[in-house]
């Protein structure tokens, strides 16, 4: 899994091509994201405790995850993601970073 939650992320293929958002839900079982005003479908609903009124609402649907790349935080670009191990200096263990592979920042 390379994109996590609260991630920023540009669409790269389908109706929403260039289109970014940031990660509201991820689904890794079916590869599948929810991002911030992207892929939005109306819902009709009935009235409720909830919504007295009911009526239709509009909500974000999740698209597949191989349609999206996260965004560099420098240059605000697509991006891959890579791993680089790092040693915590007070306890010495080895921990796992995401990494920008076009500039190198941590995520």
């Amino acid at each position: 899994m390379k994109i996590k939650k609260d991630d920023n992320v540009m669409v790269i293929a389908g109706n929403y091509n260039g289109k970014t958002g940031k990660v509201l839900k991820v689904y890794p079982k079916t590869q599948r994201v929810i991002i911030e005003g992207v892929n939005i479908r109306k819902r009709h609903t009935k009235p409720s405790q909830q919504n007295p009124q009911g009526g239709i609402v509009e909500k974000e649907a999740p698209i597949n995850m191989s349609n999206v790349m996260v965004l560099d935080p420098k240059s605000n670009e697509p991006t891959r993601i890579g791993k680089k191990i790092i040693i915590d200096d007070k306890t010495g263990k080895k921990k796992t970073a995401r990494v920008s592979k076009l500039s190198g920042e941590m995520l």
